[in-house]
């Protein structure tokens, strides 16, 4: 019998190693998590106050900032540095016509992933919405701390579990019913199964 011939139709469980396990499941990471929650959230709090308040990000001038960024990006595209084709039509057929919208989207969406990684709500959430606006910055040529904060916002997906323990996380994922707890809830324990 072949190798082949023995796994067919068994599911396989490959078990996970002790560090991964810690990290992603043990609610003991929970402060490693919080550390770096904090440092993103600050972040991205501090890059959308500075967009929420400036008329050129959201007011009466609001798409004026995100335009000059967007022309930037498409000027790098058309010399053939750091921005691919693909995203530059993006940029100048899908963002430019509603640049307005994108400002203030952009905006509200910095200070909401910020606010959202300090309180530790919707982790997992927030954290993703801030990796992919880490990939559109660099998607449109502007490195600054993008990789870090990318790398980061990623591992903090990754950990979504138990990064927001210390945090509101503890209380709300509980009540949503995330999927590992649902058994748990139904026999009236709300604890985090450990």
């Amino acid at each position: 019998m072949t190798i082949k011939e023995e796994l067919h139709g068994k599911n396989i469980i490959v078990p996970e190693n002790p560090v991964s396990n810690f990290l992603f499941n043990n609610t003991r990471s929970g402060l490693i998590w919080l550390v770096i929650r904090l440092y993103l959230g600050y972040a991205w709090v501090k890059a959308g106050w500075g967009k929420v308040t400036n008329e050129k990000w959201v007011g009466s001038d609001a798409g004026t900032a995100l335009t000059g960024f967007v022309k930037g990006a498409m000027s790098k595209a058309e010399s053939g540095k750091d921005v691919t084709g693909w995203y530059a039509d993006y940029l100048e057929h899908m963002v430019l016509p509603h640049v307005k919208v994108f400002s203030y989207v952009v905006a509200f969406g910095e200070l909401c992933v910020g606010l959202g990684l300090i309180l530790g709500l919707l982790t997992g959430i927030a954290a993703f919405f801030g990796a992919f606006m880490n990939a559109s910055f660099l998607f449109a040529g502007t490195l600054s701390t993008n990789p870090l904060l990318f790398i980061l916002a990623t591992w903090l997906v990754l950990g979504w579990k138990v990064a927001g323990w210390y945090g509101l996380d503890r209380w709300a994922l509980t009540y949503l019913g995330t999927p590992w707890n649902r058994r748990h809830r139904a026999k009236g324990n709300p604890v985090l199964p450990q």
